[in-house]
């Protein structure tokens, strides 16, 4: 339908809880990555981030304009929690894309 495809509400909705992951994990204070410890559980945390990514992209196919409003929604919860520039933009760029390359179709398999 036409109207679902500017429907924001489930995009909006998962977009704020990954800002918050991001926000809990990754405080804008810094996060301590001096111990492999601390850099594993860093990375557990992007990796379960991706995962949400990939399994909502995978159920709900989100459009241009929904990967768009995507970003957007992050780009400005990191910019309103005042994490440095160069992060927002790095974090910002990797979820759309991450989310972009997971909701491609899959192209037929040739049997």
């Amino acid at each position: 339908m036409v109207l679902d495809w500017f429907s924001r509400k489930h995009i909006d909705e998962f977009a704020d809880s990954i800002v918050t992951e991001l926000r809990q994990q990754f405080p804008q204070a810094g996060v301590d990555l001096s111990t492999r410890k601390s850099a594993e559980k860093a990375l557990r945390t992007l990796d379960r981030i991706f995962s949400r990514i990939s399994a909502f992209a995978a159920e709900r196919r989100p459009n241009l304009y929904q990967k768009a409003c995507f970003g957007n929604r992050i780009k400005w919860a990191l910019k309103e929690a005042r994490y440095p520039e160069p992060f927002v933009e790095a974090a910002t760029d990797k979820l759309v894309t991450y989310m972009t390359v997971t909701s491609a179709p899959r192209p037929a398999s040739r049997g």
